[in-house]
């Protein structure tokens, strides 16, 4: 990946011709000139270096597949593109975001089954997702302690693989193996809730 530099507009626009005529070597030369922005942008927003590289990742992907959406009259291509991956990180963060909430009623719910009370109230019992709750946490409970503490750690407290792993006084290299291993088992064993999910 070279350093980002400014593309001219004669640049921009060959670029452009070429990707809509499915030029793959376009998206080659796209990518290796502006893909720092993108990981920039991503990083800033997410603080997080694997999230920020899935968002780059995704945006090419989305530029490739959407570019003849991209009207020329309504602006340049390096700021279409940089639009699509500040909505994608967005994204990436609601999502987080919403499932540090679920984390958060789980932990209460984890703190109620160790006190031996883990039947809903009224309202909760209304709410359709309320069983997701308790898959959740036992999905959580059978994660091994070493995998469980990393996940807690990320979503409950919203670390990043970084902090984590100063935290933990781990090689940053062991969380994100921890952190892939514990996503498969979860992603396995709650499966069946996808209904449920975001």
């Amino acid at each position: 990946m070279t350093s980002p530099k400014l593309l001219s507009q004669e640049e921009e626009r060959s670029l452009e011709r070429r990707l809509k005529a499915q030029d793959e070597r376009a998206l080659g030369d796209l990518y290796d000139q502006i893909a720092p922005w993108v990981l920039g942008l991503s990083f800033r927003i997410l603080q997080d270096e694997d999230e920020a590289e899935e968002v780059v990742g995704d945006v090419f992907v989305q530029v490739w597949r959407h570019i003849d959406q991209h009207d020329a009259r309504r602006g340049p291509l390096v700021p279409w593109i940089l639009s699509i991956a500040r909505n994608r990180a967005l994204d990436v963060l609601r999502r987080r975001r919403r499932w540090w909430r679920k984390t958060e009623r789980i932990a209460q719910v984890q703190l109620a089954a160790a006190e031996g009370n883990v039947a809903p109230t009224p309202h909760e019992a209304a709410v359709p997702g309320w069983p997701m709750h308790r898959e959740v946490h036992a999905a959580l409970a059978a994660l091994p302690e070493e995998q469980r503490s990393v996940v807690l750690l990320s979503y409950f407290e919203g670390l990043s693989h970084r902090e984590i792993a100063r935290r933990l006084h781990q090689p940053l290299g062991t969380v994100k193996t921890r952190m892939r291993m514990a996503h498969q088992r979860l992603t396995e064993r709650l499966k069946h809730l996808k209904d449920w999910l975001p």
